[in-house]
């Protein structure tokens, strides 16, 4: 089994911190068994992950949780995120994919902003042996801003 975990790391406008910074990585990660990818967007700026990157940004939490778990940075030099404000426009990677199981293929599909979104839609695909594909589970919805503490223990 591999496990997917979709992140949007966002500080939060009432209380200023960051929800997805309260779980237990470390759990989350080793539970995956075959596999843990972690996907999505971490509002993070980092040279490991983009050589662009002048002013390094909220990303010293995930730079310690990828040298722990030991996680590959999937992403190639294609930004992920465009930007424009005050008539200033910029691009950046903070949409990460992160494995701690080899990648086959990265990619970014073709389109320039095909949902209308500031940010680039991601495919991946990492290797699987024979009997995991077989074996695939599907789990959908967990609401992670609105889990208990007792829901993040057991996470």
């Amino acid at each position: 089994m591999i496990r997917i975990v979709n992140i949007y790391d966002q500080r939060t406008r009432e209380a200023g911190d960051r929800p997805a910074r309260r779980l237990s990585w470390q759990k989350i990660i080793r539970q995956g068994g075959g596999g843990t990818v972690l996907a999505g967007d971490f509002n993070a700026h980092s040279q490991p992950w983009d050589p662009r990157c002048i002013e390094r940004r909220d990303a010293a939490y995930w730079e310690d949780i990828i040298n722990e778990h030991g996680l590959v940075i999937g992403n190639d030099d294609q930004p992920t995120y465009h930007w424009t404000r005050n008539e200033s426009e910029g691009e950046s990677i903070i949409d990460l994919t992160l494995v701690n199981r080899p990648f086959v293929k990265w990619t970014m599909l073709d389109g320039s902003h095909v949902t209308g979104s500031d940010h680039e839609i991601i495919q991946w695909e990492v290797a699987m042996e024979k009997q995991q594909e077989a074996e695939g589970t599907h789990v959908v919805g967990r609401n992670l801003a609105a889990m208990s503490q007792e829901d993040e223990e057991q996470a």
